[in-house]
């Protein structure tokens, strides 16, 4: 039998689900609400006054969500536990004046969002997806998941050189999608397009946050089907892992003696400095929220915050066949080993010795094994909502994650066993 095997794919089959019904952040969080409702949870918006009765509620805004349950007889000083993730990736997205074209192709203007791996999205069928708003201020999720789009490369028969130089692209000249045939480029023709897709009426849509994905769906991969390969696994599969830990807890049982909440942000691709990212307020206001709903005073909100830990839970990198010498020669995760804990002296991620204590008490409460991670001193180290989330609200954070290759791709690959695994310490850890 191989370590595979030993695991229940359940787990792993439902994050796939989760991967191809969230091809964008709004409908990323319009899924976990849907989890969550199903889990007993309501949705409370922000522009009413809050009750601080027990059992779980959810608030979104935008594609983040923060979602928190509170249990009999919890206190107004009662700390929180946390888990953080991030609900966008790298992508291409549409331009306000969308429609272009040349020579005979109908083309959509995009802008590069985030950081991708721009040569993961050639050659690609691309379907769009993400968020219409219409006239009156409302909004709709609109989702084309079939072949729509996509960026062509050069045959190699007219740029000889990528043979001997390897591929280059200029973002700006070389990543806009076809869509199909026409000499007359017509001003309104994609959204109008997206009008008659979504059933909403000729012009009424006068905004839109619309972006790429291939419609490609996930996949177990290999001679054992031990890896899982699939899209915004950076970081859907965080959200998925902390969605199904909170609903866990809070159908459990027995009561946590903390209050568990998911935040799940959007905008982490590029710095999170956004009303709905983790340098903004939205997760502050809504503890603040819970506290005083519950009776509580500044006071008490300190307290809460002191005694508050946050787990931002984040893809990594497993160490690569190819390319070994990229990583840190003593710290190889590996795919299948359980999720990693991310250590950086320079504050990239937050993680320190306490927080290590932390996770490791919580992997083994799960029964998880879990490895470490730190980056090669000659490469530069990525970052997380980790130090953010710290910074910002004074909240002890450790910096974790699941172990992937070929990060920021169109297509990402993992282990079949981790997202199981990582669920399982996220439960461990919310009913502390």
């Amino acid at each position: 039998m191989t370590q595979a095997a030993r695991f229940d794919r359940g787990h792993t089959d439902d994050l796939m689900t989760f991967l191809a019904a969230s091809p964008s952040p709004y409908h990323a969080v319009a899924t976990a609400a849907e989890r969550l409702e199903k889990a007993g949870f309501r949705q409370v918006a922000e522009t009413d006054a809050w009750d601080g009765t027990r059992g779980g509620k959810y608030v979104l805004r935008g594609g983040a969500i923060v979602a928190w349950y509170v249990p009999e007889g919890a206190a107004p000083h009662t700390p929180f536990r946390i888990v953080g993730a991030h609900t966008d990736s790298p992508n291409l997205r549409v331009k306000p004046l969308p429609d272009s074209g040349a020579h005979g192709w109908r083309q959509v203007a995009v802008e590069i969002y985030g950081g991708p791996l721009l040569n993961s999205w050639l050659d690609r069928d691309l379907g769009l997806a993400g968020r219409l708003t219409l006239r009156d201020g409302s909004t709709r999720l609109v989702n084309v998941d079939r072949p729509l789009l996509r960026v062509p490369q050069l045959a190699i028969h007219l740029d000889r050189s990528v043979t001997a130089d390897g591929l280059k692209l200029d973002k700006q000249r070389h990543m806009q999608p076809v869509w199909g045939l026409g000499h007359d480029v017509r001003d309104g023709d994609l959204i109008a397009f997206l009008e008659d897709t979504a059933g909403i009426p000729a012009g009424e849509v006068t905004g839109w946050d619309l972006m790429t994905h291939s419609v490609e769906p996930p996949a177990y991969l290999g001679r054992d089907l031990d890896l899982v390969a699939g899209p915004r696994m950076d970081n859907l599969l965080s959200v998925h892992a902390g969605t199904a830990a909170l609903t866990a807890v809070a159908s459990g049982a027995s009561q946590p003696a903390s209050i568990p909440v998911l935040a799940a942000f959007d905008h982490e691709e590029n710095g999170s400095q956004s009303d709905t990212g983790a340098d903004g307020p939205l997760l502050g206001n809504v503890l603040e929220r819970s506290v005083f709903a519950r009776g509580g005073s500044y006071e008490d909100r300190a307290r809460a915050f002191a005694g508050t830990v946050c787990l931002s839970s984040d893809t990594g990198h497993a160490v690569h066949p190819n390319y070994a010498e990229r990583h840190d020669p003593t710290h190889h995760p590996l795919v299948n080993g359980g999720p990693i804990l991310k250590v950086n002296v320079n504050n990239r991620y937050a993680t320190d010795g306490s927080g290590r204590a932390e996770f490791t008490a919580a992997c083994e409460a799960a029964d998880v094994p879990f490895q470490s991670f730190v980056s090669n001193n000659s490469m530069p180290c990525g970052t997380t909502i980790g130090p953010i989330t710290a910074a910002r609200h004074g909240i002890r954070t450790v910096d974790i994650g699941v172990a992937i290759l070929s990060m920021h791709s169109a297509r990402e690959l993992c282990g079949a066993d981790d997202p199981f695994l990582l669920a399982n310490a996220l439960t461990a850890f919310l009913e502390r």
